[in-house]
């Protein structure tokens, strides 16, 4: 399926176009291209939040990234929120990666498609692996290994996972690097989809829970993610929440309108 064909059912959200599709439209598409013998390079799928909409700003490359990935779903309440406010095309829903973890886990496994998890420390990753077999007993994990390496070992990295014939690569390293490090082995993993997951695999693992469904459903889930942890996050929030919201506002729409004056 063209690129373009992918991006038909967008709108724009933060400057960023994204996936209007729901929870289980994604992973039902995810499932299906993946299942598709048709040769192409893997597909980057990879999200967008609050955190993503404050690096676009500052960090170009990662803005970048974005524009070169062939989806990108919305993990964020308020940005659908504001898609919902200020489009007629908004996204049908808030995809969560945490949530997205298990759906597609769960299409995995009755489908036969085969995972590779990268990313964390050795200890969570095995933890998270124990965690996703115990749950997923059929899923099929070619492979894993922690998040620790440098540029120079790329190479070997990626000659490790094309070893397992894996069909979907899960990279959990934290924005940017993870979206960076995608696009590096782009045109080197041999495999049908490369997703970002960000702290899936301590969340996977046990490591921490997500909000309570009511603060999810409201646009608060950040808040609960402050509270637990505030030394990590407390001034990231801080920093970034009030600018995520202004560019929001000023730059989400259909994806046919006119881009706005700066």
């Amino acid at each position: 399926m063209p690129k373009q064909a992918e991006n038909e059912d967008s709108v724009i959200v933060a400057g960023v176009k994204v996936t209007r599709k729901s929870r289980a439209e994604l992973t039902e598409h995810v499932v299906q291209t993946t299942l598709d013998a048709t040769a192409h390079a893997p597909r980057l799928l990879f999200d967008l939040n609050g955190h993503a909409v404050g690096l676009c700003r500052s960090d170009p490359r990662y803005a970048e990234s974005l524009v070169k990935a062939d989806v990108v779903h919305v993990d964020s309440e308020p940005l659908v929120m504001v898609s919902r406010l200020l489009t007629t095309t908004p996204v049908r829903g808030r995809s969560a990666t945490t949530d997205l973890f298990y759906d597609f886990a769960e299409g995995f496994q009755a489908n036969g498609i085969s995972c590779y998890f990268l990313g964390a420390t050795d200890a969570v990753i095995e933890e998270c692996v124990a965690r996703m077999t115990f749950l997923y007993p059929q899923l099929i994990i070619a492979g894993y290994r922690n998040g620790y390496f440098d540029e120079a070992a790329l190479p070997g990295v990626v000659a490790d996972i094309n070893a397992t014939k894996a069909d979907v690569l899960w990279v959990g390293l934290g924005k940017p690097k993870e979206q960076l490090v995608s696009l590096a082995i782009r045109d080197h993993f041999e495999g049908r989809w490369i997703i970002t997951c960000g702290g899936c695999f301590d969340f996977a693992a046990g490591h921490y829970q997500r909000a309570p469904l009511f603060l999810q459903k409201i646009g608060l889930e950040w808040l609960h993610r402050m509270v637990l942890r505030p030394r990590q996050l407390f001034w990231r929030y801080l920093t970034t929440n009030p600018v995520a919201l202004y560019i929001a506002l000023r730059q989400t729409r259909n994806a046919n309108a006119p881009k706005p004056r700066a």
